[in-house]
């Protein structure tokens, strides 16, 4: 069965927690610049994804109540790309990297927390399973056009946010192929299912 909006970004939330754990465990500094700019890549292209189509489906399903959610959600947001625009960057072996990270977590599980227990239950209760997953592919869709990393000061309405988007994403793709390593498939699927065998 496809996923719902609720699964997919639950997906993602997930591995957010894979990819922070595994720079933690990394045994050097090499591998933790490969999961940290595999972490900046997913929570980049997710928090835009979610703006771009889960937010303006709030607004729409829940009219006011959908409004003030997803304006609490782009403030949310606007603080992780701040530290995430700190960190993507950053030496793990600046002793601010690990507070740093420790930091940008905190926040975006309280984040999760917010979509998970208020915005979730409310718009999944009016959508049909079929609307939900429709919802969740055009979810996964976005995030194939959307920026690999984070640009706080990129606008966050939905047309200008769009705009700036399609400028930014072919920089940051390119910058991932010639400049950035990340963790082989390999390496993530292992991850993830070391993290499934601790549940």
């Amino acid at each position: 069965m496809p996923e719902s909006i609720s699964e997919a970004i639950g997906a993602d939330h997930d591995n957010f927690d894979v990819y922070y754990e595994n720079i933690k465990n990394a045994k050097d500094d090499g591998a933790k610049v490969r999961w940290r700019n595999q972490l900046t890549w997913i929570i980049a292209r997710h928090a835009i994804s979610e703006e771009l189509t889960w937010y303006p489906a709030m607004e729409k399903h829940l009219g006011e109540e959908g409004v003030r959610l997803s304006k609490t959600d782009k403030e949310q947001h606007m603080g992780v790309k701040r530290y995430l625009n700190e960190l993507q960057d950053m030496s793990p072996a600046d002793p601010k990297f690990m507070p740093l990270l420790d930091t940008l977590m905190d926040i975006l599980h309280h984040h999760i927390e917010h979509e998970k227990n208020e915005d979730m239950p409310r718009l999944e209760g009016l959508l049909s399973r079929e609307e939900s997953e429709a919802l969740a592919r055009q979810f996964q869709r976005t995030k194939n056009i959307v920026p690999t990393r984070s640009h706080p000061s990129a606008p966050t309405s939905y047309v200008f946010e769009n705009l700036a988007a399609l400028m930014a994403a072919p920089i940051d793709r390119f910058r991932d192929l010639i400049m950035r390593d990340f963790p082989d498939e390999h390496d993530k699927r292992e991850a993830r299912e070391q993290a499934q065998s601790k549940l």
